[in-house]
């Protein structure tokens, strides 16, 4: 039997410690998502518990389907957009501050390599930039990002594809 499935089981009867197990155990993945996205740990923070409030309030309703990470990851995501819509103009304000100070603080190599990476991937459309957040970053194969995304699997490619060619493009600029 799934770990996810027992666990989901014993938290629809209540067991406050397969809540902390199952938490314990997706956390990371999800912070990580997050954090792209947002770029903001408290924020990636916020938006993390506000994955897992969301999953705890609909349980009763949740039917398990195979992967409770992909559910995770889906409601994860559409906070992520939320918050992205609603903060992206102070979002490139403080990202551009952030690489100031970051230059200012360091010119290490891994810092810069880093910031520029951020920054070319939020001039990405959302679409692209969501595939290759959850290929490259969060390690997930084809498959899983066509269910998250619920889109099919040749158009997973072609926007990892797409988004490569225009992130290649804003790297040498």
């Amino acid at each position: 039997m799934d770990f996810d499935l027992l666990l989901v089981q014993k938290m629809k009867r209540g067991d406050e410690n397969a809540f902390d197990v199952f938490v314990r155990k997706h956390y990371e993945e999800i912070l990580k998502y997050c954090s792209f996205h947002c770029l903001d740990v408290s924020y990636a923070e916020d938006l993390t518990q506000e994955t897992f409030l969301h999953f705890f309030e609909k349980l009763s309703n949740y039917r398990y389907m195979g992967k409770t990470k992909n559910y995770l990851y889906t409601i994860a995501g559409n906070l992520c957009r939320d918050y992205y819509k609603k903060a992206k103009e102070s979002l490139l304000e403080e990202q551009s501050r952030e690489f100031q100070n970051a230059l200012q603080q360091s010119k290490t190599d891994d810092i810069l390599n880093k910031i520029t990476i951020e920054a070319a991937l939020n001039h990405l459309p959302e679409e692209l930039r969501e595939v290759i957040v959850l290929y490259y970053f969060q390690e997930l194969k084809l498959v899983e990002i066509s269910e998250i995304l619920q889109i099919s699997l040749p158009l997973v490619k072609y926007r990892i594809k797409q988004a490569k060619i225009r992130l290649e493009k804003l790297l040498k600029e």
